[in-house]
């Protein structure tokens, strides 16, 4: 489990039911544990890890992500443990979906993984340094350059600008929406509120214990549902070692 974030009550049951009827599509169903979608396949799209659905459904369009499968055009598919996400980016669609849901697709062998895995499994195993390890990461030079208690302190200024941050891997986790997750200490904050550790998100691969200099965009209060709502993060970051 990430080791910031902001655990909001949906997580006790995932997706609470103040969620999910705000939230749903007026075709799907709700029940203790999951959002249950049903529609006629109206598009399909395959990409090398899912296939995107674009569904007709009683309050409309919506689209829809499963692991990679075989789906024809005007087919009737129910798509189960779905999380509704808002303005998430696909690169291989070079498209941003305003809404789009994510889950597994009911009579398939194949379970939704990556973006449409839930969460909590997905964190689970992450790769992680000691808690009690000591760092001490000089920080890094140039404009936009901060440290990661900075970055805590000062999110709502910095939000959707660029920063530049030198620091130490201590979490990483692969796959996950589509993006590599790294938790970043860089020596400055506390544990205490946990400003010291930051998220970033990338396309780039790196390893626990390395040191690295990140690029990207400080974002705040995103909610990438059940129940992981953080605060301050950096996305789309690019690493250099």
């Amino acid at each position: 489990m990430p080791a910031h974030f902001k655990l909001s009550p949906v997580a006790t049951c995932l997706l609470a039911f103040s969620f999910l009827l705000s939230s749903a599509p007026a075709s799907a169903t709700v029940n203790s544990d999951s959002l249950t979608v049903k529609g006629i396949v109206l598009e399909v799209r395959d990409v090398p890890s899912y296939t995107y659905l674009r569904l007709k459904t009683k309050d409309g369009d919506t689209w829809a992500a499963v692991n990679r499968a075989r789906v024809n055009p005007g087919a009737e598919v129910t798509i189960e443990k779905a999380m509704l996400m808002h303005d998430f980016e696909s690169k291989a669609m070079q498209r941003t979906f305003k809404k789009i849901i994510f889950g597994n697709l009911a009579n398939s062998n194949t379970a939704a993984s990556g973006a449409g895995m839930d969460m909590k499994t997905a964190h689970k195993g992450v790769a992680s340094a000691p808690q009690n390890q000591v760092v001490r990461v000089a920080k890094a030079s140039g404009a936009n350059a901060r440290t990661v208690a900075e970055i805590h302190a000062k999110g709502g200024a910095l939000k959707d600008k660029p920063v530049l941050l030198r620091a130490k891997v201590v979490k990483y986790n692969a796959g996950i929406m589509g993006k590599n997750w790294l938790h970043l200490r860089d020596g400055t904050g506390s544990a205490a509120d946990s400003s010291n550790d930051i998220l970033v998100t990338t396309s780039q691969t790196a390893k626990v214990s390395d040191v690295v200099t990140v690029k990207g965009t400080v974002r705040t209060d995103k909610d990438f549902g059940a129940g992981y709502v953080y605060k301050v993060l950096i996305e789309d970051a690019t690493l250099q070692l």
